[in-house]
Order: structure tokens, then sequence, then C-alpha cells
């Protein structure tokens, strides 16, 4: 018997994608647009003025129940206890009992003691699988929200493009809006959050608004952009892409993502603790560090990294050449350590590379030494 092939699934903006002349491509089971003709233009006008991405195939999940927080404490790095309010949010590495990375997610609370967690929608089916299993001892429900689509405004015109849509006590709100807050206005669900290192929202509404939003912010001058501009824009702004540079096998301490982990009160016994614990008491084994090439080049992927003249101990991650500034960037694993010097093997040649801590720019600008 033939093997029946999955069709990838559409957005509610599939429509104005493939209008707009984008290249489709499929991403995680998505028909998703890869750019709309040039992902270096796309890149510079969210970094210049605002650019929108469909960001509809993340997995949202509404958490309920008496025993929601309960739960998230118990299977999320970071400690939803912290979110005192309504509207506030955080970012938190999930982790399996070894302290890998199973998925990263952003997590808001709703009102009532609900909450909305939104994670990558390559990983959906493992983690609703494993979110099933820790929910057991808790009451707690697990609700996918696959009514409602999501929308990125980013750039240093992003809030200005999207007040100009509101009523002024709305776009008010939405200015004042901190980092990593949200807020309910009308039928969206607006959040100062993002992942190009830009100002900007990610707005989530019902999915049969979606294509009005799109077209609204089209006509306020909004660029459409793709995947391909949101991974340059995230790799310049040094945040971390699951798959590449986080999996199960590495912790938040080898990832960069120590900040992320909520290691007071000390009775709080979420999954991976003990191994992390383990760990910040032995060393890390590796390092997540960037790396800058200015000579003519592209960094790749699982391209072999050698440190203080070594053999090749360590790999490229996440590699580009950077729009906003000319050359080529990279996120790399190396052995932990004081090292004062890097090459990257290109084509079986050794070319010398500038180590700098993760993160090349932020707002237009270079942030590196």
């Amino acid at each position: 018997m033939s093997q029946v092939v999955p069709q990838p699934q559409r957005t509610p903006l599939y429509a104005c994608h493939v209008e707009a002349g984008a290249k489709m491509v499929d991403f995680g089971g998505w028909e998703m647009p890869l750019h709309y003709g040039s992902q270096v233009e796309e890149h510079l006008a969210v970094r210049r003025d605002s650019g929108m991405f469909d960001v509809s195939h993340m997995t949202v999940l509404d958490i309920g129940g008496a025993d929601a927080t309960a739960f998230l404490r118990r299977v999320l790095a970071n400690d939803v206890s912290r979110l005192t309010a309504p509207g506030k949010a955080l970012y938190s590495p999930m982790l399996n009992e070894q302290g890998g990375v199973l998925d990263d997610l952003i997590v808001y609370a709703l009102e009532d003691g609900r909450y909305r967690v939104i994670s990558n929608c390559a990983t959906r089916d493992k983690d609703l699988a494993w979110m099933g299993q820790q929910a057991a001892p808790f009451a707690v429900t697990i609700q996918e929200r696959e009514d409602v689509a999501l929308v990125a405004v980013q750039g240093p015109r992003a809030l200005a493009a999207v007040t100009s849509l509101c009523d002024q006590a709305e776009g008010a709100t939405i200015t004042a809006l901190r980092p990593f807050s949200a807020a309910q206005i009308g039928d969206w669900y607006v959040a100062r959050t993002g992942y190009t290192g830009e100002d900007g929202v990610e707005i989530m509404l019902p999915a049969d608004a979606a294509v009005t939003l799109w077209q609204q912010l089209l006509a306020a001058g909004v660029t459409p952009a793709g995947l391909g501009a949101r991974d340059t824009l995230r790799l310049e702004a040094g945040l971390n892409l699951y798959g590449n540079d986080m999996d199960e096998s590495i912790t938040p301490l080898e990832a960069n993502l120590g900040w992320t982990v909520a290691w007071e009160p000390v009775e709080r016994d979420f999954i991976g603790r003990p191994a992390l614990e383990q760990q910040r008491r032995e060393g890390a084994r590796w390092q997540l560090v960037g790396l800058v090439m200015t000579e003519r080049g592209v960094l790749r992927s699982h391209m072999p990294v050698h440190v203080n003249g070594s053999a090749a101990v360590g790999e490229i991650t996440s590699g580009t050449f950077s729009p906003s500034l000319g050359h080529a960037i990279a996120l790399a694993r190396i052995p932990t350590g004081q090292w004062q010097s890097a090459e990257v093997e290109i084509r079986g040649k050794r070319v010398a590379v500038q180590l700098v801590k993760p993160g090349f720019v932020r707002h237009g600008q270079r942030i590196f030494d």
C-alpha cells in the first residue's frame, strides 16, 4: 500500500501570502511564506520602519483549572507565580528529567487564574503529549486554541502602525504596555513581545478576523515579512531557535538561558531541577557564544569551530549573513572555558572569527565590541 503523505496545514492568511507573491515552503508541517521577493528588504524594513509576520502556525494553549498554577510551576523552569496580575508574561523552557530543553514557551497570565501558553509548531505533538502526561495528578485543563490567529508587528514604527487602527483609548493602552505584558483590546489580545530585537507587538485575534487586520496593516504601510527575515532578525538579536541552538540534549545553562530558571523558592520541585542543580555545582559542559566574521563568506550551521588553535571542539548552531551589519554572524556551541581565539572550518580551510557574547544588533544598532 502507498503511504499517504500529510498535506501541510495553512493559516487563515495563506491566500494573502499567495496573492502577495510569497515563496511558500513547508515549515513544521505548515505552508508558510519564506519571503515575498527580497528577504533582505524585508529584514531592513523591520529594522528601519515596520514589518509584519504571520505566526499563526505557533501552538496556542489555554491552561485552566484549580491547579493551573501548580501544574505550570511543575512543568516549567521559570515560575509562573511571578505573574502577579493578568497581562503579565514570562519566557520559560520546558525541561525533561535530565534538564534538557523540550521546548521554549511564552506564558501569559489571563483572568481567573488561567494562562495562555505559546509554543513552537514543530514541537506541538511532543508538547501536548508531555503536558498531558504531567497533568495527570493535577486538576487542570489544556485547550488548544485553533480558533486563534497570531500576527507579529515589529520595528521602530510598529506601535504607531498598530495604534493607528485603534481608537484613542485603545491606542493609549497599547502604547503604555511594558515589555512582556499584554492587554485585551476588543477581540485582540495584544502582547508587547517579539522575536526580532525590535520594539513591537504580537496580536492574537479570532482567526476569521486575521485577513482584515493584515489588509489594514498593509494599508498603513507595514511590510509583510517571511520566515527568512524572521530568522536573520532573531539571530542578529542573539535569540535561540529551538532545534538549532537548543534541544532535548542541551540544558538552559548550556544555551545561554540560565536567566530563565527560577531557583527560588528552593522547595519548588520543577521537572529537571535536580539535573540542573548538579550541573550548576559541577559546571556546564558547553557554552553558547557569538561569532563574527568580517571577511567574505557566510557562516552556516554545523561548521566545525576550533578554539585556541585546537582540533575541532564545537560547531555552529545557527549562522547567517547579517543584512544590518553587512557580514557573517553565528551562534556556536563550544566547551565551557575562557577562550581567547576561534576559527571556523569552511570548505577545509580555517578562518579566524571574533568571539563575542551572543547578541549582535538591537534596535538597529551593533551591540558587540
